[in-house]
């Protein structure tokens, strides 16, 4: 099955929305592979933004959107978890403070800015350097624009990684959720938990937002996590079944009827998330360290045996 059918397709550009008064959130079309969304805050005292982009010209073109709003600068840059479609573009905010987790913290030190050759169609990356967060938190902290508190939350679970924050404007009733959510993509915890990843579901539904800015994908509401939880459950029965019948990941993959779950991109991302719910049903925990080249092995098989389609 292969990623690859609709690769001459044009990508809409991004696109800045207002989703409340002086909240924004930058949207790439189309959310697959290291195209990812971001946001920002505006305030009299400077910017608040959420993550950056995978390239640098990607990350500039964000910056250059958030000018045209406002002429103050980033101040402040929160990253919603280590990921490099998030965190590349960190080091052209400086001199701005960048808050994570401390688990992002770690993890981008240890790995480092990280290409994957051969995994992927290769993106132009340019000229990239490392920033982790120089402020980090565990559980919570209130980050401020001007008087709007914005609360950041880790939901205490692994899931798309260990190191997820939410970012909650209580009094705008908007959510950044990073890749606990993708909006018409197929959802991916390969380094992270598909059991916690149901978990951080229940957790997100808690919140009383009335927009909802996903990771990948377009703004939308809390009624995304149904189909997203769905698609967990039936990652988690394949799972059963593949143990019970003796094949590998990629032949249950490769066989199953992936259903209501067709439509969604990126559909390769099955046998990785299957490669983590496997782990777990053999007693694996929740964001354990697990070894990662089988599953993004199989994931090219999946898709041919073809480099994984990016258009980053």
């Amino acid at each position: 099955m292969s990623g690859h059918a609709h690769d001459h397709d044009p990508i809409d550009p991004p696109r800045l929305e207002e989703v409340a008064d002086g909240v924004f959130a930058y949207i790439q079309p189309d959310g697959t592979w290291w195209i990812n969304n971001a946001g920002f805050v505006a305030a009299d005292d400077g910017v608040v933004a959420i993550d950056t982009c995978a390239t640098e010209k990607r990350t500039r073109d964000f910056l250059a959107k958030v000018a045209t709003v406002t002429p103050e600068p980033v101040r402040t840059l929160i990253n919603t978890h280590h990921h490099g479609d998030h965190t590349h573009g960190n080091y052209l905010t400086y001199p701005a403070t960048i808050v994570g987790h401390e688990l992002t913290r770690d993890e981008m030190i240890r790995g480092g800015i990280q290409h994957y050759e051969g995994v992927w169609e290769r993106p132009e990356w340019g000229e990239l350097r490392l920033a982790p967060p120089t402020v980090t938190f565990s559980d919570h902290i209130n980050v401020w624009s001007g008087d709007l508190k914005m609360e950041l939350h880790h939901l205490g679970t692994s899931a798309h990684t260990t190191n997820d924050v939410v970012v909650w404007i209580p009094e705008r009733k908007v959510l950044y959720t990073g890749d606990l959510v993708f909006n018409q993509g197929t959802p991916f915890v390969v380094m992270g938990s598909v059991s916690g990843a149901r978990l951080a579901i229940e957790k997100l539904r808690q919140f009383d937002a009335s927009i909802v800015v996903p990771g990948h994908g377009p703004v939308c509401d809390l009624s995304v996590l149904d189909r997203i939880d769905r698609y967990f459950e039936f990652v988690q029965e394949l799972a059963v079944q593949t143990e019970r019948s003796g094949v590998t990941a990629l032949e249950a993959a490769k066989s199953v009827d992936l259903g209501e779950f067709t439509e969604l991109s990126d559909p390769e991302r099955l046998v990785g998330n299957l490669h983590r719910a496997l782990f777990e049903l053999r007693g694996g925990a929740p964001g354990a360290n697990m070894d990662l080249a089988p599953a993004i092995g199989d994931m090219i098989a999946y898709n041919g045996g073809q480099p994984l389609r990016c258009r980053a």
